[in-house]
């Protein structure tokens, strides 16, 4: 690797060789060759004069490609796709005459842009299958473990780890659901013209309508593809840029959200992202365990988020047919947001992979605070013995802001069972107390809640995807 050079961190450090590869040169250049073939193929069997030879001579050298060749006829030319017509057509001199016929260059830059996105988006739906298997196994070893949950973070009612983690599935499952339905409706430009109307193509078939319309579909077929698009400009809308940003960012704040909860966990010292045994928290503090997985995928997402508004902006200000102020934007802004997306989710996978919980630190905390939280079950209990319940509530109430007190501006421990345990008007005695005090009495239905939710709902998704492999994910801390 060269070091006086700029390369994104992206690439040298977060994103994986797949995803990287999807967005190299190498296939661009591979799949402009690959709708070259289908075009001649496809013009071919329409009726115009292409030979067997020339198709069997252009897939020949469908990936052999001269790249020198190819550059320094763009520094005369100044244009990338003229050049590597005329690199092919030195390999190819049989068939150099009809490559690229009647096609403009977005036919392969736009098509090509479509199938990378495309099998990009395939890729992140594997990586979120596998964030959520692992999450599964962790929302179901942790169903039974009753953990303070907070609102506003603030002491609330108890709920339990594993209910905690389906929240974080849920998000992800949503997310899911997009990237399926994105690529549902995954669909080419074909080959349009230059303003979209096709007009060079109607000139080559004679002025066949029909055949113009059997090229797209064959061009489709041959790509893999159901359809193109129905109509465009010389592009394809910049609408299907937004909408792939869109799905990434929802990916990102969907991890952020995750990265943020096991940050403050970890704060808690209840649960806590994995440390390697050689790891250095802090160059100065040799005690301290930073989350800094997690605080990195906080980061990465941060920059999905933002960057989803590059395609949305270029969208919004496309002129008519056709402008060129969006092909530098995109060529930033989409890779990126693919490769941070791909970075986001490796560092999700290993997080959920390796979380640590603290359950006995989990669980003292949750007991001084559950005092509070059974004050009603007490209240009720000395209801059903025949006490009144408004002066009962009061006495709670003046007994919970003394407890509060000691905790909140002495620093000691939470008292309250032992002022209503001497309190004549409740009739209960401490041990007694003490009993009702079992958490998993206050966590309501978290662990069938989780239970439901994993068999229900999370193992048909699983079921679906079984054939995704699982993969070692490798962490540059």
């Amino acid at each position: 690797m060269a070091k006086d050079v700029y390369e994104s961190p992206l690439s040298a450090r977060y994103a994986d060789k797949e995803m990287k590869y999807l967005f190299s040169p190498d296939m661009k250049f591979r799949t402009w060759r690959r709708l070259w073939i289908a075009l001649a193929e496809a013009e071919q069997e329409l009726g115009l004069p292409i030979t067997d030879e020339q198709i069997a001579e252009l897939k020949v050298h469908a990936d052999d490609i001269n790249y020198e060749v190819a550059q320094e006829r763009e520094k005369i030319v100044r244009h990338d796709v003229m050049s590597h017509v005329y690199a092919y057509g030195q390999q190819c001199p049989n068939a150099a005459g009809i490559i690229h016929l009647g096609a403009t260059s977005c036919y392969v830059g736009d098509n090509t842009d479509i199938i990378v996105m495309t099998e990009a988006l395939r890729l992140v739906r594997d990586k979120l299958v596998s964030v959520l298997r692992v999450l599964a196994h962790f929302a179901g070893e942790y169903k039974d473990l009753p953990t303070l949950a907070f609102t506003h973070f603030q002491p609330a009612q108890p709920t339990t780890v594993g209910k905690r983690a389906t929240l974080w599935m849920q998000d992800l499952l949503m997310d899911l659901e997009d990237v399926e339905y994105q690529l549902s409706k995954a669909k080419l430009l074909g080959s349009k013209g230059t303003t979209g109307t096709q007009a060079s193509f109607l000139e080559l078939f004679e002025g066949d309508h029909e055949k113009c319309r059997q090229l797209d579909k064959k061009i489709a077929e041959k790509m893999g593809y159901d359809a193109c698009f129905p109509v465009s400009g010389q592009t394809y809308s910049r609408k299907l840029d937004s909408q792939m940003l869109n799905v990434l960012s929802g990916i990102a704040q969907s991890a952020a959200k995750f990265s943020n909860d096991i940050r403050l966990l970890q704060h808690l010292k209840e649960v806590e992202e994995p440390f390697e045994k050689g790891q250095i928290g802090s160059s100065a503090m040799a005690y301290k365990r930073n989350p800094m997985r997690s605080e990195r995928i906080a980061s990465l997402a941060r920059y999905v988020m933002a960057d989803a508004l590059n395609p949305a902006l270029t969208m919004a200000t496309q002129w008519f047919e056709r402008t060129l102020d969006d092909s530098a934007n995109k060529r930033i802004s989409v890779p990126e947001a693919f490769l941070a997306v791909d970075g986001i989710l490796n560092l999700y996978r290993n997080v959920a992979d390796g979380l640590v919980v603290y359950p006995k630190v989990i669980e003292q905390r949750l007991r001084r605070e559950l005092p509070f939280m059974a004050t009603e079950n007490i209240m009720m209990d000395a209801v059903k013995r025949g006490g009144n319940r408004q002066e009962l509530h009061e006495r709670i109430r003046v007994h919970s802001m003394a407890a509060a007190r000691v905790v909140k501006e002495e620093g000691g421990e939470n008292d309250l069972l032992s002022r209503i345990a001497g309190d004549p008007i409740f009739g209960v005695t401490l041990e007694e107390l003490e009993a009702v005090l079992e958490p998993s009495k206050y966590v309501g239905r978290a662990p069938r809640q989780t239970e439901d939710f994993l068999n229900e709902v999370v193992a048909p998704v699983l079921e679906r995807y079984r054939d995704v492999a699982e993969e070692a994910v490798e962490i540059n801390v």
